[in-house]
């Protein structure tokens, strides 16, 4: 048994002894494996790192290039901006010489045509001055020879002569009170109406004019349902943020907007529109875009302000006074936009200064401002005058502009030469046929009477009215009427346009005959 014993211990120690060794170099082996994949990886690694570090340098170097490109194409263009800035600074600065030395000889040429009128006044009046005296002398002498003559003193003679014209200056007298009788009328009836008037621009009724309404046009009738809403809602808060009220009938994809307001009733068309591009028609969306018309309506009021002071060259004015010029864009008078007036009226002013040798940018600043008033007479009481020359004041305008603001319509004297002129362009611009509805459809009714009183005479072939009514040519049959015929019937003509017609200032009369004879060799 021990050999055997002994046998064991040696084996067992063998094989531990070559498990041992047979771990060593597994360990061992290991080792040199992850040893060689690790060298692997950071070879790798590196090769990759010098890969990137590379693509970077390309890819600054690149950037580099396209930055440097850029720069110097931006350079290329401020300096091709700045070279176009300073030729047309250089242009101006041309134009402005140009216009300078114009205006340089054309008043040199002015001031040799003043002197050359001034010469020439001085010999007349000193013609005059002698024709005068030649005159009281010849006068005395005749006078003294009608004396002896007639054998009565020149009072006694003047006695008589009046005595005798009694009774033509009684019926001179009567014609007279008659004409200004029915000019106080004519006046009367005048200022009625403009009071009618502007009392219908500046407070709501229950009727509507033809400019009292806007027409908004719709893509289908099913939005007619939609504005109205569940129950009226969608109207009623239409109606209610705008103030305007909203007419939904019969009328084929159409809501008629009626309100007296004209500004108002721009923020309920522009609103009314973008709700039916929008689609989405709901109170909360209707308070939305009500607001978003009232700041584009304003910011309009604004441009057409900014719009009308340069049109007119009219610079400096206060802020709030370019935005109430704006404003008047949104009023009207006898249907003539009040607007376009004062800018009419301002370029009228311009005109007239120029020609009398005055300031026309102050004329054209008095004509721009003269209806200032009428932008806020809706809201506060008080003529458009008074209104007018409290804002003009409260911005401190010059006493020129305030006084011709004052004076435009003759409440009060004119101060200045500025003040008549915007008197006479505010009447030029309001009398211009076709401004104002209601002159206009008079003017057309007052020129129909006339050719009509002409051709009802016999013997008158065809009648014009031309130059405004104010001259009345009429062509006659000259088989009917002679030359001696033609005097008697102008006379009976002009009174009858006399007795059946109201009309400013005097009408010409003038009647045209012509024969011709014609004959063949």
């Amino acid at each position: 048994m021990r050999p055997i014993l002994g046998i064991s211990v040696v084996w067992i120690v063998v094989i531990v002894i070559i498990f041992i060794v047979a771990v060593g170099i597994s360990f061992a082996m290991g080792y040199i494996m992850r040893k060689r994949t690790a060298e692997a990886v950071i070879g790798s690694a590196e090769k990759e790192v010098e890969s990137i570090i590379f693509e970077a340098k390309k890819s600054a170097e690149s950037r580099k290039k396209e930055i440097l490109v850029e720069a110097k194409e931006e350079s290329i263009k401020t300096k091709n901006e700045l070279e176009k800035e300073v030729r047309d600074r250089k242009a101006d600065l041309s134009r402005q010489e140009k216009r300078l030395q114009q205006k340089e000889e054309n008043l040199d040429k002015k001031s040799d045509s003043l002197d050359k009128r001034s010469d020439l006044l001085t010999k007349r009046l000193e013609s005059a001055d002698k024709k005068l005296k030649a005159a009281e002398d010849l006068l005395g002498s005749r006078q003294a020879e009608l004396e002896r003559i007639s054998g009565l003193t020149t009072e006694e003679a003047r006695a008589l002569i009046l005595e005798s014209l009694e009774d033509d200056l009684k019926h001179d007298k009567a014609v007279l009170i008659k004409e200004y009788d029915a000019e106080i009328k004519q006046d009367c009836e005048k200022k009625a109406r403009e009071v009618i008037a502007s009392a219908i621009q500046r407070c709501a009724v229950d009727h509507v004019a033809e400019s009292t309404v806007s027409v908004v046009t719709l893509p289908n009738d099913e939005m007619k349902g939609r504005i109205i809403g569940r129950e009226g809602r969608n109207i009623r808060a239409l109606e209610s943020l705008t103030g305007i009220e909203f007419i939904i009938d019969d009328t084929p994809e159409a809501v008629i907007l009626s309100g007296f307001d004209a500004m108002r009733r721009e923020i309920a068309r522009i609103a009314l529109e973008r709700l039916i591009v929008d689609g989405r028609v709901h109170p909360a969306r209707i308070e939305e875009m009500v607001e978003k018309a009232k700041k584009e309506v304003e910011q309009n009021i604004k441009e057409e302000g900014e719009a009308a002071t340069f049109e007119t060259g009219v610079h400096d004015l206060h802020p709030e006074l370019v935005r109430l010029l704006g404003k008047l864009k949104f009023r009207t008078s006898y249907g003539q936009n009040v607007l376009k007036h004062s800018i009419e009226v301002a370029h009228l002013c311009g005109i007239m200064a120029s020609e009398l040798g005055l300031d026309p940018t102050l004329a054209k600043r008095a004509g721009l401002l003269h209806d200032i008033g009428k932008a806020i007479d809706h809201d506060m009481d008080g003529s458009h005058i008074e209104l007018g020359v409290a804002l003009c004041r409260k911005y401190h305008e010059s006493p020129i502009i305030v006084n011709a603001v004052e004076a435009h319509h003759g409440d009060v004297e004119p101060e200045s030469i500025a003040a008549v002129l915007v008197q006479a362009a505010d009447a030029i611009s309001a009398a211009r046929p076709g401004a104002r509805r209601e002159t206009l459809e008079s003017y057309i009714k007052r020129l129909e009477s006339l050719e009509n009183i002409a051709v009802s005479f016999e013997g008158v072939e065809s009648a014009f009215a031309i130059q405004a009514g104010r001259e009345l040519r009429i062509m006659i049959v000259p088989e009917t009427v002679d030359d001696d015929g033609m005097k008697i019937m102008a006379r009976e003509i002009a009174e009858k346009i006399h007795n059946e017609l109201e009309y400013p200032g005097k009408i010409k009369v003038n009647l045209i005959r012509e024969t011709r004879a014609v004959d063949y060799a």
